[in-house]
């Protein structure tokens, strides 16, 4: 099957180790395109813990080290979630790319920016403990949930917007694209794909892996799209 060609692709919130995250999916979008770069948004793994990672997980990782011996030799960036900070010493090794805190790039002459997006959550922020208390139990869920976890992907998709990160989070992400003169800003995190429009700039969620469909960006001739898997 013939490759279509892109400038950028863009993908967000894997959570790697987890029982909901699509790492086999992931691998199968990312080998339909033929791109310059390949951005990985954040939060590519759930934790510290790689004994929970199968074999989907590592293939994915692996076909990700391997890109770089293409023949258009693809870039690629790793942004830094807040579920990446603790792996900072092993992610370079294991992905063969440095880590980024937030990442600026030009296509055809305007100015693109991507971040994760948890420094814009004060939520997160303010109560570390509350979050990281969140996160373990909505582990145990996922062991117990039924096999097509239906029951983790509504839970994660009501937290995230009883938190209404998804607001908060594009209009900071807007203000700190306008004072880097960016025209288009990326993020994850929220784990809700969208396209908001603001005065300077539009902002864009990548959406996550973990749920069903799930979301990637791609950044071509054709413009920015949001697309399913």
């Amino acid at each position: 099957m013939k490759k279509e060609v892109i400038d950028t692709l863009i993908i967000s919130d894997l959570h790697l180790g987890s029982n909901v995250s699509r790492p086999k999916e992931a691998v199968e979008t990312i080998k339909n395109y033929s791109f310059k770069r390949l951005i990985l948004l954040g939060d590519i793994f759930d934790d510290l813990n790689f004994e929970r990672l199968n074999d989907d997980d590592f293939s994915f990782f692996s076909y990700v080290r391997s890109l770089s011996e293409l023949d258009n030799n693809p870039e690629v960036i790793w942004i830094i979630g807040n579920h990446d900070e603790l792996l900072l010493k092993v992610m370079p090794s294991l992905m063969k790319t440095e880590p980024h805190h937030f990442y600026k790039w030009k296509y055809k002459g305007e100015k693109y920016i991507a971040i994760h997006g948890h420094q814009f959550d004060r939520f997160l922020a303010n109560n570390f403990f509350l979050s990281a208390m969140a996160s373990f139990i909505y582990s145990l869920i996922q062991r117990i949930d039924f096999k097509n976890r239906t029951f983790s992907r509504f839970i994660k998709r009501m937290s995230k917007s009883w938190l209404r990160l998804s607001k908060k989070i594009a209009k900071s992400a807007s203000i700190f694209a306008t004072i880097r003169g960016a025209k288009y800003v990326f993020c994850g995190h929220t784990h809700q794909s969208m396209r908001k429009d603001f005065k300077r700039n539009t902002y864009f969620n990548s959406g996550c892996w973990t749920d069903i469909p799930s979301t990637y960006i791609t950044i071509s001739e054709r413009g920015i799209e949001i697309k399913e898997r």
